[in-house]
């Protein structure tokens, strides 16, 4: 199924520009590869031409893009796509540009997505530090969401975790002014070194002084259910470029 899928639409065959044999770049993933279900190709065929972009050298033109000069919201590793696709919806407002390198899940955000006829979101399956090196224009992006991202929880595994000072540095480079990056996380210690980080970026500032109230428009994920299961706090991190 997925080799029809990528014969289709090859841009969806690789998630990074590293060439076969050089040495790998440290990320935040690891990507397993899994068959697709009958419904999650059809989604693919179906729906992709319509919300997917293609990794290119070239920067995005949004008003092009979307048909509008709405301000842009760009979420990292959106998982199933759920609370993309509620987001999408009920702030409308904004345009959104999903990034997930795991196709089932662009194939479910693609799903729902397509379904409701939403024409403010699309989506790249990409490594996010690439496509906002290549892609997206300095002092451009209105927020950032990156919702439980994987906390590497192994002392080892710290190098991985996607919240570090380079990686928030390029995030706050991206935002105009008054743009916004909205973090959520289930794991105590990995919370504490998003605010830690975030403190550190000049141009960045914490409203909040500490940890933010629960953000009413943002649907509960599975990650974050799976966490309150374990009695996990869950913890949200907004920061502002001033």
């Amino acid at each position: 199924m997925n080799e029809t899928i990528f014969k289709d639409f090859p841009e969806l065959r690789v998630v990074d520009t590293r060439k076969i044999g050089s040495d790998r770049t440290i990320k935040s993933y690891v990507l397993r590869t899994a068959s697709l279900k009958e419904r999650e190709a059809r989604a693919i065929e179906t729906y992709w031409p319509r919300y997917g972009l293609s990794f290119k050298d070239e920067i995005l033109d949004f008003s092009t893009l979307f048909g509008n000069d709405k301000p842009v919201v760009i979420e990292i590793g959106f998982g199933m796509g759920a609370a993309t696709a509620h987001i999408a919806k009920t702030r409308n407002e904004y345009n959104y540009i999903g990034l997930e390198v795991f196709l089932s899940g662009v194939a479910k955000l693609l799903n729902a997505v397509g379904k409701e006829g939403l024409d403010n979101i699309r989506m790249m399956r990409f490594d996010a530090v690439e496509v906002l090196k290549h892609m997206i224009a300095d002092s451009s992006i209105a927020g950032f969401h990156i919702f439980f991202p994987d906390p590497w929880p192994k002392k080892r595994h710290f190098k991985r975790r996607l919240i570090q000072k380079p990686f928030a540095e390029l995030l706050a480079r991206k935002l105009i002014k008054g743009g916004y990056i909205y973090c959520v996380t289930d794991w105590q210690e990995y919370a504490d070194q998003m605010l830690e980080v975030f403190d550190s970026i000049p141009g960045l500032k914490n409203p909040h002084g500490g940890f933010a109230d629960p953000i009413p428009w943002r649907l509960e994920t599975s990650f974050e259910k799976k966490g309150i299961e374990k009695e996990h706090p869950i913890n949200e991190v907004w920061v502002e470029k001033v």
